[in-house]
C-alpha cells in the first residue's frame, strides 16, 4: 500500500505534507481553479488587510509570496524567469507611482510587501487563463470581449458617473486596447484585464489603496480606480515577455560562473 493510499490514522505528519502539496499542485497546474483559487485568495487577503495594522500586513505578505512561490514550482524556467521579471519591473513601477510621485496610496502609506507577489500572482493568472480551453478555442471572443469591455469602461469613466471625470483612465484604455488587437500574447493580455478589473475594484472597495483625483504633475483627471489600470500591467507582462530570456541566460551564465568557482576550491 503507498503512502497516499494509508488511512488517516496512520498517517505521518511527513505524508500529510506530501498529500497536502499533491492537491495543491492540482490546483496551482488547472488553469481554472488556479483562477478561482486567486479569486478567493485576493478577495479575503485585501479584506483581511483592511482589518489590521503593520504586524498584520507583514502576516499576509508573507502568505502572499508563500503562494507565489508554490505557484511557480510546476512552472518551467523561462515562466520563472518571467515571473522574476514582472515582479522586478513592477515593484519599480509600484516605487515609482506610488511612493515617488503619489499616483496612488496604500492603506499604511507604505507599500505593502504582498503587492510585489500579487504583481506575479496577477501575471500567472493572466498566463493560466491563456491556457484554458475557452482561451485556446475562442481568442476573438475573448479578446473582444475585453475590448469592449475596456473600451466601455472608459467611456462611462470619461462621462463622470462613476464619480469622477476618468480623463487618464481613457487614455491608458487607448493603449490597452492596442495591446489587445497586436500584442505578442492578446489572450494573455485579456486574462490580465478580466483579473485587475476585479482587483482594482475590490481593492480600492475595502480602502487597501486609494486613486488621487488627479494625476500629480499633470493635473488631468484620474478615476478610483481608473478605468485604465490594466493597462499597466499588460506593460509589466511585455517586459517579461522580452527580457525573461536574458534574465535566465544571466542566471545561469553566475550559477555557472559560482559552481566552477566552488570547484576551484
Amino acid at each position: 500500500m503507498s503512502t497516499l493510499d494509508a488511512s488517516p490514522g496512520s498517517a505521518s505528519p511527513a505524508s500529510f505534507v506530501r498529500r497536502l502539496w499533491a492537491r495543491a499542485l492540482v490546483v496551482v497546474e488547472r488553469p481554472w481553479l488556479f483562477i478561482s483559487f486567486l479569486l478567493v485568495f485576493t478577495s479575503l487577503g485585501l479584506w483581511l488587510d483592511s482589518l489590521g495594522g503593520l504586524p498584520w500586513q507583514l502576516t499576509l505578505s508573507a502568505i502572499a509570496w508563500a503562494v507565489l512561490i508554490a505557484a511557480c514550482v510546476p512552472l518551467g524556467p523561462l515562466d520563472r524567469a518571467r515571473v522574476f521579471v514582472v515582479v522586478v519591473v513592477a515593484t519599480s513601477a509600484e516605487l515609482i507611482f506610488s511612493t515617488w510621485l503619489g499616483v496612488y496610496d496604500y492603506r499604511l502609506g507604505n507599500l505593502p510587501l504582498f503587492v510585489p507577489a500579487g504583481h506575479g500572482l496577477v501575471y500567472l493568472a493572466g498566463y493560466r487563463f491563456s491556457q484554458t480551453r475557452l482561451a485556446r478555442v475562442h481568442p476573438r471572443i475573448v479578446v473582444g470581449t475585453a475590448v469592449a469591455g475596456a473600451l466601455a469602461w472608459g467611456i462611462v469613466g470619461l462621462t463622470g458617473s462613476l464619480g469622477r471625470v476618468d480623463v487618464a483612465g481613457a487614455i491608458a484604455v487607448a493603449f490597452l486596447v492596442v495591446f489587445l488587437l497586436i500584442g505578442r500574447a492578446p489572450a494573455l493580455y485579456a486574462g490580465v484585464f478580466f483579473f485587475v478589473a476585479f482587483l482594482e475594484i475590490w481593492g480600492t472597495w475595502v480602502s487597501t489603496w486609494y486613486w488621487e483625483p488627479t494625476v500629480p504633475f499633470l493635473g488631468i483627471g484620474n478615476g478610483n480606480p481608473p478605468s485604465g489600470a490594466a493597462a499597466g500591467y499588460v506593460l509589466f507582462d511585455i517586459a517579461a515577455l522580452a527580457l525573461a530570456p536574458a534574465a535566465l541566460a544571466a542566471w545561469r551564465f553566475v550559477a555557472r560562473r559560482m559552481a566552477r568557482e566552488r570547484g576551484a576550491t
